[in-house]
C-alpha cells in the first residue's frame, strides 16, 4: 500500500510529511501526543489507546516528518459498514499545515476501499476549530451527547456519507 506524502511549508522549514502504519514502538510517543492534544478526561489512557490500536478491525496511521512522529489517526470498522474515527492527533507545531488533512484523507480512502457507507467521529462540543475542519470535509452534526467525556464535557457526533 502506498502512503501519502505531502510537502508542508512554514516552521520548521519545508518538510515532507508521510504516513506509515503503526508499529508497537510508536505507542509511547502516540500516548504523549494524545496527552498534549487533549485535556485530562478527554485524552485516552495508555491502556485505552493501546486497546483501540490493537483491535482487529482498527487501522492506525502515523504521520512523520523526517524521523519525528508528528501525529496519528486511529479508525475502526463497525459491522454495519460504518467507519469510526476514534482519534486524530497532531502535535501543536504541525497544526494547520495539512497533517490532519493527510491523515483524514488516508482514513476516508481506507473506508472507501472497505466499501463503508459512512464515517463518523465525536468531537468536543466546545472544540469549534475541529468542528469547522470536519464540516469543511463534509461531516455534519448528527447528535449531541451530554457528558460524553469522563470530565463531563459534551460531544457532537459528526457523520460523513461516503460516495
Amino acid at each position: 500500500m502506498r502512503f501519502a506524502q505531502r510537502l508542508v511549508s512554514g516552521f520548521p522549514p519545508q518538510e515532507v510529511v508521510s504516513l506509515r502504519p503503526f508499529c508497537p514502538d510508536d505507542l509511547e510517543v502516540l500516548y504523549r501526543i494524545d496527552q498534549a492534544c487533549f485535556a485530562p478526561g478527554v485524552s485516552y489512557s495508555r491502556q485505552e489507546l493501546a486497546a483501540f490500536i490493537a483491535h482487529r478491525s482498527s487501522k492506525t496511521w502515523v504521520a512523520i516528518a523526517g524521523d519525528q512522529v508528528i501525529g496519528f489517526l486511529v479508525a475502526d470498522r463497525a459491522p454495519q459498514r460504518v467507519g469510526h474515527i476514534i482519534t486524530i492527533d497532531v502535535g501543536e507545531p504541525w497544526r494547520r499545515r495539512n497533517v490532519g488533512t493527510t491523515l483524514m484523507d488516508a482514513a476516508e480512502g481506507w473506508a472507501r476501499m472497505q466499501n463503508l457507507r459512512f464515517v463518523y467521529l465525536e468531537t468536543a462540543e466546545d472544540n469549534l476549530t475541529a468542528q469547522a475542519f470536519y464540516e469543511k470535509r463534509g461531516y455534519v452534526k448528527l447528535r449531541r451527547i451530554a457528558c460524553y467525556y469522563s470530565n463531563g464535557a459534551a460531544a457532537w457526533v459528526m457523520v460523513k456519507a461516503l460516495a
